[in-house]
């Protein structure tokens, strides 16, 4: 190998090496007992006035929210009483937060799932897809 060949490759393999790596986390595809929803579904469970349960933290839900959302922040407030509180087990329930990236949504909808609610929506795309596609929001 000739001296410039090695040195650059040394040099490639040095950066490939400093160079950091993130791991980005996704929420799962499907949640087991639940539906996955996308915008169109989501949007006509809206309009049969579904429950919609934002699990966002406080400051993303006051910065905007799908109209008449109910609030139950995930790692503060959600449990099965908070959720049993306003929703009931057999009533449509449709769990979102800030898409693909976000795990909220995801656990909320394992966690009914587990409690016992039957009409569990798990809406992955969340909040971002919602007002994209030109949905109300508040």
């Amino acid at each position: 190998m000739k001296p410039i060949t090695r040195l650059t490759t040394a040099v490639f393999c040095a950066a490939a090496l400093s160079t950091p790596t993130f791991a980005t986390e996704s929420s799962p595809q499907t949640v087991d007992g639940a539906v996955t929803v996308d915008t169109a579904k989501a949007r006509a469970l809206f309009d049969q006035e579904a429950a919609f349960v934002d699990v966002r933290k406080d400051s993303d839900f006051e910065a905007g929210r799908i109209p008449g959302a109910i609030h139950i922040e995930l790692k503060k407030k959600f449990n099965e009483q908070s959720l049993a509180s306003e929703v009931n087990k057999d009533e449509a329930v449709v769990f979102y937060c800030n898409g693909h990236s976000c795990m909220r949504s995801s656990d909320a909808t394992r966690l009914a799932v587990g409690w016992g609610f039957s009409k569990v929506h798990y809406y992955r795309d969340g909040f971002p897809a919602w007002k994209a596609a030109g949905n109300p929001v508040e």
